[in-house]
């Protein structure tokens, strides 16, 4: 049996386990969602996936082992969470940073520290962040660090709200919006970054993963308005176009994944987990309606994202989050990523589980 046959049935297997009893949970309102996007998930046929799931690339042609490999585990604890980390064989030395959403007060769905300690620690990582633009209980440093406190993150690392001294600029290659990109001053202090998203939907950018997180994510106060308005203002975040926005966080992304040795010193992760429509900077999110899915990981971050959409397509329940991803263009930031060569919308998906 070849090596893609293998694959194939791994993630045949995983997806039978995803998809089998699923049940209808409801959209809560929320319109049908249109047909799916098309996808790079790498399987030899469509006819064993569910209806609803994306189109499918054949897994048999020859990659020449350029496809990125986005890792799956269905195992949501710090067990999985690790398996997926040793799954891409990265090898961080010096300062490692690892970017997290502390989470807006009181109730929001941030990624919990008895989730995500073991791994922070097994990097020796300093959790990093940086303020909003927006308002909020994480507005300046020094409730932003009450908060990280509150939350429990300061008894598993210690934390940096990387803007506290203000910004430096990072120079976009290849943008259509933005010339240059503005994340925390203390960005530079890091040799590898760990990116630990929670994977869910977002008011503004319809939803939030990999990309929201080293773009908006890792962007200073300012830079945040600068990408939200589209690189008109570096004071309000509001305002801008909706696509210029969306379009924005991709050459964002870009710039730092372009700094950081051309993505080699930087690894993301996403957490499947509580998927509400709302972002974690929502302190009273919708509740989700949907099932958990898993954790996923890659070094690409389009390949990631674009992994974990394809998942919410091909769930039963994903109606509430694929309208809130529609309603907002939310693909474009995708598509876009994608041109100025961010990353790749074809990968493979590789399960670990037993």
């Amino acid at each position: 049996m070849t090596r893609k046959s293998i694959a194939f049935f791994i993630v045949i297997a995983m997806l039978t386990i995803l998809f089998t009893g699923c049940g209808d949970s409801g959209t809560k309102g929320f319109e049908n969602p249109s047909s799916p996007p098309s996808s790079g998930v790498e399987t030899p046929s469509s006819e064993s996936l569910p209806p609803t799931s994306p189109e499918i690339i054949d897994g048999n042609m020859d990659t020449n082992g350029d496809t990125p490999v986005v890792y799956m585990t269905t195992d949501l604890s710090p067990e999985g969470l690790i398996a997926v980390y040793e799954a891409m064989g990265w090898a961080p030395t010096g300062n490692v940073a690892v970017k997290i959403t502390t989470g807006e007060p009181p109730n929001s769905n941030y990624l919990r520290p008895e989730l995500i300690k073991d791994l922070v620690q097994s990097v020796n990582g300093t959790i990093v962040e940086c303020n909003t633009a927006y308002g909020g209980s994480r507005a300046s440093t020094a409730m932003h660090l009450q908060v990280a406190e509150d939350h429990g993150y300061t008894d598993i690392a210690d934390v940096d709200i990387q803007d506290a001294n203000g910004s430096m600029s990072l120079p976009v290659v290849g943008g259509t919006h933005l010339t240059e990109n503005f994340v925390g001053a203390s960005f530079a202090d890091y040799d590898f970054y760990l990116v630990l998203s929670h994977f869910k939907g977002h008011a503004m950018a319809g939803f939030g993963g990999a990309i929201k997180n080293i773009s908006i994510g890792l962007g200073s106060s300012e830079g945040k308005s600068w990408i939200h308005s589209g690189g008109s203002s570096r004071t309000s975040p509001w305002g801008g176009s909706q696509d210029d926005f969306l379009r924005s966080m991709g050459e964002a992304g870009k710039s730092v994944s372009d700094y950081l040795g051309n993505g080699e010193r930087i690894v993301y992760i996403n957490v499947m987990n509580r998927l509400s429509v709302d972002c974690d900077c929502n302190g009273n999110p919708a509740e989700p309606d949907m099932h958990d899915i898993g954790i996923l990981a890659s070094t690409d971050p389009v390949a990631l994202d674009q992994a974990c959409i394809d998942l919410i397509y091909a769930a039963e329940d994903g109606q509430a989050l694929i309208s809130r991803i529609e309603s907002r263009n939310g693909l474009l930031t995708l598509e876009h990523a994608a041109e100025i060569g961010l990353g790749s919308r074809v990968y493979e998906l590789m399960s670990l589980d037993k």
